[in-house]
């Protein structure tokens, strides 16, 4: 791409939350993108109208004619804002071009960190979770070396403070009342179980080569501290905006540049107050196990994930009470056993595979 040259933008998801906030970004900034490509999952009508708001003749419907349209389309950034396990084939292909590599389907990082950690050459992969962008601008601030812990920041969801006892009959409804975040179904359940915080350490320990025992998840009602970054000199540097993923995903856009004005900075001209509180591992026991899960590595998180995604499913569809997702991914666990020899794509794909067909089981059974 020459200096100054529009950047080519290959948008996955394009009809999710974190698509038409990308658009958005794009919209208002036509001069630095060129939208390439458009991705979704089933909404062909709204991609049919995004296709026509940007002149965009390629267009893709499905996991798998996403992947073919990394293959076929040329960009200089890669947007991956697909859903769940769907994502993973995208995100190879696309880690297998020149593009960077805008990633916000974290899953796909998660269970094919075997697969996808060899190819993630330095700089090609720009995280767009708010949590992940926030620890990637906070380690800007010193060395690998120097870093003592990564903070990660949670709302709590719509259930903080709730104890487990208190939980029994919350609905998916309540479920999906995030009070701070507006997402999709997936996602905001995982945020109302703290699984997403769970997959979220998972995350920053394959992005961010820090251990599992130097990553650390706390409670900040106001979602204004994305996340935080400890170094060895006691130093905490943290990131702080108002909720909008607008600037995380902006940053993966242009990376390493920022965009003036794509997001209202915080006022600092009003009284307000930033609360901190310990994540209540009782009632929300999903992050304990997903650092167990991920120090064990493998095909486990794909395990985990493929799990809790039947289960989130069968708790909106009545199938399984809340409280009971957990048990149910950990169930799943001792279930599906590791297969033998390295994990490559096959064991990945194999693994997930098995993980949903005996927490689809269990979940009849119930």
């Amino acid at each position: 791409m020459s200096e100054g040259a529009a950047r080519r933008i290959l948008l996955l998801g394009s009809t999710g939350s974190i698509g038409t906030q990308t658009l958005d970004v794009i919209a208002a900034n036509r001069d630095r993108f060129e939208v390439v490509g458009l991705a979704a999952g089933r909404n062909r009508a709204l991609l049919d109208e995004q296709a026509e708001r940007f002149g965009v003749s390629a267009l893709a419907l499905g996991a798998e004619d996403a992947e073919r349209l990394v293959q076929d389309v040329e960009a200089d950034v890669i947007i991956n804002g697909i859903t769940g396990a769907a994502g993973l084939g995208p995100t190879i292909a696309a880690l297998e071009t020149d593009a960077v590599l805008g990633l916000a389907n974290k899953e796909s990082l998660i269970i094919g960190g075997p697969v996808v950690k060899p190819l993630m050459a330095p700089g090609r992969v720009v995280p767009v979770d708010s949590e992940h962008s926030a620890i990637a601008q906070c380690l800007a601030s010193g060395t690998h070396g120097e870093v003592r812990r990564l903070v990660i920041t949670a709302s709590g969801g719509p259930f903080r403070g709730r104890s487990k006892a208190e939980l029994h009959s919350v609905t998916p409804q309540q479920a999906l009342a995030h009070p701070t975040w507006s997402m999709g179904l997936m996602i905001t359940t995982n945020s109302a179980t703290l699984i997403n915080k769970g997959l979220e350490v998972i995350e920053a320990h394959l992005l961010f080569d820090v251990p599992f025992d130097a990553i650390d998840v706390v409670v900040h009602p106001q979602s204004i501290v994305h996340s935080m970054v400890e170094f060895t000199d006691g130093a905490t540097i943290a990131q702080a905006s108002p909720p909008d993923m607008r600037l995380p995903i902006s940053l993966a856009l242009d990376a390493p540049r920022r965009i003036p004005g794509v997001g209202a900075p915080l006022d600092w001209t009003t009284p307000q107050s930033w609360t901190f509180e310990p994540l209540d591992e009782v009632a929300f026991p999903a992050v304990a196990l997903a650092k167990q899960v991920g120090a064990v590595g493998g095909t486990r998180p794909a395990v985990f994930n493929a799990a809790n995604e039947q289960a989130v499913y069968a708790f909106h569809a009545g199938r399984l009470a809340f409280l009971d997702i957990v048990p149910l991914i950990e169930t799943v666990l001792s279930n599906v056993q590791e297969e033998a020899g390295p994990p490559d794509l096959a064991a990945v794909l194999d693994a997930d595979r098995r993980a949903r067909e005996a927490a689809d089981r269990l979940i009849g059974a119930s």
